[in-house]
């Protein structure tokens, strides 16, 4: 394989949504997901909900090429791939000054959920926006970091029930933030998202993508479902 493509910091995020077709081969993909593993990569499956795809695999590695052989694995399984994710674990701007412990979690974090039940997922993508009457890259620094602090007690509350994921993407995909959320029962991710919606970071400045589904399965249970 070519050299290592890394992060600086961090490391690359990858969703795919995938359907089989006709060629779909179940012990194929539990490979290609296994020995993605095997090359360090965390792997989530997902069992999705809807007409959108019929699965889905959060990956992280620091390097994009393992990503890629995951991706590729798949595709030679017989998942056409319908849509796709690309971003990075970063930290935010504007969480200066937060513990060590607390970077570190969000940067190199764990998928799925280390010590919680969270079978309940969803991944949507979001920007901020840039009209003239919300444009959220004119605003002062601080004004966005206060703002940012509100949307940020908002989905604390939810502590124990969901965990967020939120990662970076300007630049590499067609929003600027992936956000994947874990719960422990769907409702919980419906009611921190509504809830989220309120502060005025989201209800003025956010612009959503498309919404997907799903439950956290093994990849073994997955296949068996295609």
């Amino acid at each position: 394989m070519s050299e290592p493509i890394c992060p600086s910091v961090g490391r690359g995020v990858l969703h795919l949504f995938c359907k089989p077709t006709p060629m779909f081969e179940a012990e194929a993909v539990v490979a290609a997901v296994k020995a993605a593993e095997a090359a360090g990569a965390q792997v989530v499956a997902v069992s999705t909900l809807g007409h959108k795809c019929d699965a889905a695999f959060m990956a992280m590695h620091e390097d994009l090429h393992q990503l890629r052989a995951l991706q590729s694995g798949l595709q030679r399984a017989g998942l056409e791939v319908v849509d796709s994710y690309v971003s990075l674990t970063e930290i935010s701007e504007y969480a200066a000054g937060v513990p060590e412990a607390m970077v570190k979690a969000r940067v190199y974090p764990d998928i799925p959920p280390r010590n919680a039940h969270m079978p309940a997922w969803c991944f949507y993508p979001m920007s901020k926006k840039r009209e003239g009457h919300a444009n959220w890259f004119t605003l002062p620094f601080e004004q966005r970091k206060e703002l940012m602090h509100e949307h940020g007690t908002s989905g604390r509350k939810f502590a124990g029930r969901v965990v967020q994921y939120v990662t970076g993407s300007t630049g590499l995909d067609d929003y600027e933030w992936g956000v994947t959320l874990f719960g422990v029962h769907p409702d919980d991710i419906k009611e921190v998202v509504y809830t989220m919606r309120f502060d005025v970071a989201s209800s003025v400045y956010a612009e959503f993508g498309p919404f997907y589904t799903g439950m956290v399965v093994p990849v073994e249970e997955l296949v068996a479902t295609l």
